[in-house]
């Protein structure tokens, strides 16, 4: 199974094609317009199941407030009928089988049911029936059913936001700096305000540039912390995906073990719903060049 960058993966034109009814998994398109009807879909306004960390207590009443961790998503289609000119229903049903085939790598799913847009999750196909009954033989597949599974259960915006910090000017008289020591007050950089416009936490992907020294990268919000001891020369860079937990240089080396004790686990690093502030930093003593920049990417997460 290929680790992929998912916020390189452009759904825009996709997404920007479809019509309220429609569904696009990979290439192929379900729904109004297609020979391939719907009457029932499950699993995408509901919540995933949860596994719930509570913990009754054992004298008292109630329990121990523990975390909510969904389960994967399960997207169904049901009473699905494919029509089509009974000379050209053996092609419909070969392209829906083919399009439903078993693979190795999750496949973009874009669901459009209102007038939202559509929303994105990643997913396999894991279930397809196609009777074949009397209707079979004048065109017409009835009570057909498809079956996705998304490992990662958060709906996604389809557009993909981009935020770049650079690092602080000269500063002014350190008072404060969000508990990062005397790094100083930027004087006109190195904060940013960033907004995951849904309401689930999102993983951005973290793109470190040099040259920099110590490169920190802390969202104030949630107070998660990225910070690699590691001197990033100029052009090279330090790319950490938060959702698949690695800091890798374009050669393909891991940095993981250059992470300092202060750095969080890297999948801990999240978007939170809303507002996010940002503040990247380098090693105190070390000069803050240019160049030096915290780009990142990511989509608004939605349950």
């Amino acid at each position: 199974m290929t680790l992929i960058d998912r916020t390189t993966v452009d759904v825009m034109p996709a997404a920007a094609g479809m019509v309220v009814g429609q569904l696009r998994y990979g290439n192929l398109l379900i729904g109004a317009g297609t020979p391939y009807k719907w009457r029932k879909l499950t699993g995408w306004e509901e919540l995933p199941e949860v596994d719930n960390g509570s913990v009754p207590r054992p004298s008292a009443h109630g329990a121990f407030l523990g975390r909510l961790l969904s389960q994967t998503r399960t997207v169904g289609l049901d009473e699905m009928i494919v029509r089509a000119p009974v000379e050209q229903l053996g092609l419909a049903v070969e392209t829906l089988s083919a399009g439903t085939a078993l693979v190795e790598d999750e496949q973009p799913l874009l669901v459009h049911i209102d007038e939202r847009g559509p929303l994105l999750v990643w997913a396999r196909a894991v279930r397809r029936a196609i009777p074949v009954e009397l209707g079979y033989a004048v065109g017409t597949v009835t009570e057909a059913k498809l079956e996705f599974e998304a490992t990662d259960p958060r709906r996604y915006s389809p557009a993909v936001q981009h935020a770049e910090l650079g690092l602080p000017e000269p500063c002014l008289p350190w008072h404060a700096d969000y508990g990062h020591g005397p790094r100083g007050i930027p004087a006109s950089a190195g904060d940013h305000v960033v907004y995951n416009l849904g309401s689930a936490p999102t993983h951005p992907v973290v793109e470190l540039h040099g040259p920099v020294d110590t490169p920190r990268l802390t969202n104030v919000t949630t107070g998660a912390v990225l910070e690699y001891e590691v001197i990033l020369d100029p052009g090279e860079r330090l790319v950490v995906d938060t959702f698949d937990g690695t800091a890798m240089l374009p050669d393909g080396s891991s940095l993981l073990t250059a992470a300092s004790v202060e750095c969080w686990p890297e999948p801990a690093f999240t978007l939170a719903p809303g507002t996010n502030c940002l503040t990247f930093r380098a090693a105190p003593d070390a000069p803050a060049d240019p160049r030096a920049a915290a780009v990142l990417r990511w989509r608004s997460a939605h349950w």
